[in-house]
């Protein structure tokens, strides 16, 4: 074997692989928009490409179809609101409350301020396939427990169900605030879900 076969191939003075993933994120921002404004399911692979300025032929080298996409949506918004949410968890509050609170304003604030991802997150990937659901199970479950680690304290177990119960409210309250398209005041919207977090509080 030739040593230059060894050495990943370059194009306009970048690797090959990082080419293919610039276009990987290019596709799935494209998607975001194009979901958020369309519709997963009234959108074409082709409209995305569109949107993302590739051909088909790219789209195909990085996803099998558009489930695998809209899929990758979904990690793409969900890595992006906990990272939001982490930022504000690790900072230093007077109380774990005011500490849930401040997630909970982070959470909805993320939402607002980039609609089309929320549309992609609390709707689109709804009953698409039993794939692309558990995936968003798995997320919600995630943010269950994020809420329930900072509320309960250590070594204080709290039941999946209930976890579950307060994640789906939590995430009504986001579609309701979605579907009036953000009239509600954020201070409410906050206050109403944390009513429902408190539940995580252990009983005096």
């Amino acid at each position: 074997m030739k040593v230059t076969e060894t050495i990943p191939r370059r194009y306009r003075g970048t690797l090959m692989d990082e080419r293919r993933a610039q276009r990987r994120c290019q596709l799935i921002a494209a998607a975001v928009k194009v979901y958020g404004e369309k519709g997963y399911r009234q959108s074409s692979v082709k409209s995305v490409c569109e949107a993302a300025g590739l051909t088909e032929r790219y789209f195909y080298e990085s996803f099998a179809n558009s489930e695998a996409l809209l899929a990758a949506c979904l990690s793409a918004v969900s890595v992006e609101l906990s990272a939001a949410l982490e930022r504000v968890g690790n900072a230093t509050y007077a109380s774990k409350q005011a500490q849930t609170r401040a997630m909970l304003l982070a959470y909805f604030r993320a939402l607002k301020n980039d609609p089309q991802s929320a549309k992609v997150f609390l709707l689109e990937i709804r009953g698409v396939s039993a794939g692309v659901d558990k995936a968003f199970a798995d997320s919600l479950k995630s943010f269950g427990q994020g809420l329930a680690c900072i509320l309960s304290p250590a070594g204080t177990a709290v039941s999946d169900i209930i976890q579950a119960g307060v994640t789906g409210g939590v995430m009504h309250i986001a579609l309701h605030w979605l579907a009036e398209d953000f009239q509600t005041p954020e201070p409410e919207v906050v206050e109403a879900a944390w009513k429902l977090c408190s539940v995580l509080e252990p009983a005096a």
